[in-house]
C-alpha cells in the first residue's frame, strides 16, 4: 500500500510537509481505538528469539531500531513500536524550543536513494517532549532520548545544555544519546575532539549518576553519536576518549558532508547526507571502531541500511544493533519486517543460532 498509494502522494509534497504529515498523522491516529492493532497486523513483526538480545541491561525484542530525527518530538512512539521496531530514538531535543534553520531544509535525492537535511535541531524543547513521552505512556521497546545543545549556546557552555536535557528527561528515556556530530549546528562537531569531548562526557556521566541517585536505580546507558567524516587518526583519538569516559557505547554514524558519486541536482544543497551513499562509509567506521576497541564497546550501526544484507554487514562488522531512517522514507513501514526476516535467514545460512554470534564475525 505504501509503494503504490502513499509514497506517490507523499513524494509530490514538499519533503518537510510530508514528514510532519506522516509523523503527526501517526501520533493522532494512535489515539483512535483499533488503529494500533490494525497497524500491527499490517506491518508488525513476530518476535524471533534468535534476534532478541540484552545490551547494557536493556532488553531489545529485535536489533532493528529507528534512528533519531524522524520523531523529533516524541509524539509517535506508540505507532513506531507497533510496526515492529525493536527500539527507537526520539529527538534531537534541546533544552529550549528552537525553530531550526531557514526553510527549505530537507531535500530528496531519489535516484541516489538519499536525503540531505539541514534542519538545525528544530524541536519543541525538553518540557514539551517530556509531556509528549508521558502522553504516549510505556511502550514494549526501549526508547532513547537523543540530546543536543541549543544553537545560541556557545560550545564553552554546552555541558550545561546537555545536563539540562538529562535532568528534564531522565525518567522518560531508557537510554540517552549524546549528539555531537550533526553538521547543521555551527561548531557542534568541534565537541567531538580533545578536552571538549572529555569534559562533556564527564559532565553527562556525572549528571546521569546524580539523577540515578535522586530517582533510584542504576545509571541509565549513554551512547555517543559520531560523524562519518573523521580521519583514521581523529577516530582513534575520539574512541580512546569515549572508552576512557566510561560511557556505554557509540552510534556510528551521523550524516555525512561528502557528496562523492551523487547524481541528483539536489547534491549541491548544504547539509548532512543520509541514505544509500552512506552504506559502505558507515560500515567501515563500525569496522574500525570494533577493531580498535576489541569488541568491548557496544556499537549501534546506522547509515544507508536498505536491506537485510546492509544490516547484516554492519552486524558482522561489529554492530550489536542497527538503525534505519532514510530507507523507511523510500521503502515504507514494511521495511522492518523485510530486514528482520532477512536477518533470520542470514543467521541460519551462516550456521548461527543467535544474533550475538554474528556480531563482529568478520573480525574472527
Amino acid at each position: 500500500m505504501y509503494q503504490q498509494l502513499l509514497k506517490p502522494i507523499l513524494f509530490q509534497m514538499d519533503p518537510e510537509k510530508a514528514h510532519h504529515l506522516t509523523v503527526d498523522g501517526m501520533a493522532t491516529a494512535a489515539e483512535i481505538p483499533g488503529f494500533l492493532p490494525l497497524l500491527k497486523s499490517m506491518y508488525g513483526v513476530q518476535r524471533n528469539p534468535a534476534l532478541e538480545l540484552t545490551l547494557c541491561g536493556l532488553n531489545f525484542p529485535s536489533p532493528i531500531g529507528l534512528a533519531a530525527g524522524l520523531d523529533k518530538n516524541g509524539v509517535a512512539v506508540k505507532g513506531f513500536a507497533a510496526i515492529g521496531f525493536g527500539f527507537m530514538e526520539v529527538g534531537t531535543v534541546t533544552p529550549l524550543p528552537q525553530s531550526g534553520n531557514e526553510q527549505p531544509r530537507l531535500f530528496r535525492l531519489p535516484e541516489d536513494e538519499a536525503l540531505i537535511n539541514r534542519m538545525g535541531f528544530n524541536n519543541v524543547g525538553t518540557e514539551a517532549m517530556k509531556s509528549n513521552l508521558r502522553r504516549n505512556g510505556r511502550v514494549p521497546i526501549p526508547v532513547a532520548v537523543n540530546i543536543g545543545k541549543n544553537k545560541v549556546t556557545p560550545n564553552e557552555e554546552a555541558e550545561e545544555d546537555y545536563r539540562k536535557c538529562v535532568r528534564a528527561l531522565y525518567q522518560e528515556g531508557d537510554f540517552f544519546v549524546i549528539n555531537i556530530s550533526s553538521p547543521n549546528t555551527p561548531g557542534l562537531r568541534n565537541l567531538q575532539h580533545g578536552e571538549e569531548l572529555r569534559s562533556l562526557l564527564a559532565a553527562v556521566k556525572q549528571e546521569m549518576a546524580q539523577q540515578a541517585v535522586k530517582i533510584g536505580g542504576a545509571d541509565k546507558p549513554v551512547f555517543v553519536k559520531i560523524a562519518p567524516d573523521l580521519s583514521t587518526e581523529e577516530l582513534e583519538y575520539i574512541m580512546e576518549t569515549i572508552v576512557n569516559s566510561g560511557v556505554s557505547g557509540v552510534i556510528a554514524t551521523n550524516t555525512t558532508l561528502d557528496r562523492e558519486g551523487l547524481n541528483h541536482p539536489n547534491r549541491t544543497e548544504a547539509g548532512g547526507l543520509s541514505g544509500r551513499p552512506l552504506t559502505e562509509k558507515s560500515t567501515e567506521v563500525i569496522r574500525r571502531i570494533y577493531a580498535q576497541t576489541g569488541g568491548r564497546l557496544p556499537i549501534i550501526g546506522v547509515g544507508g541500511i536498505f536491506t537485510a544484507e546492509d544490516a547484516y554487514a554492519k552486524i558482522r562488522a561489529g554492530a550489536s544493533l542497527i538503525e534505519v531512517y532514510t530507507a523507511l522514507i523510500y521503502s515504507g513501514p514494511g521495511l522492518v519486517r523485510e530486514i528482520q526476516n532477512g536477518l533470520a535467514a542470514k543467521l541460519k545460512q551462516d550456521g548461527f543460532t543467535h544474533i550475538t554470534q554474528a556480531i563482529g564475525a568478520d573480525h574472527r
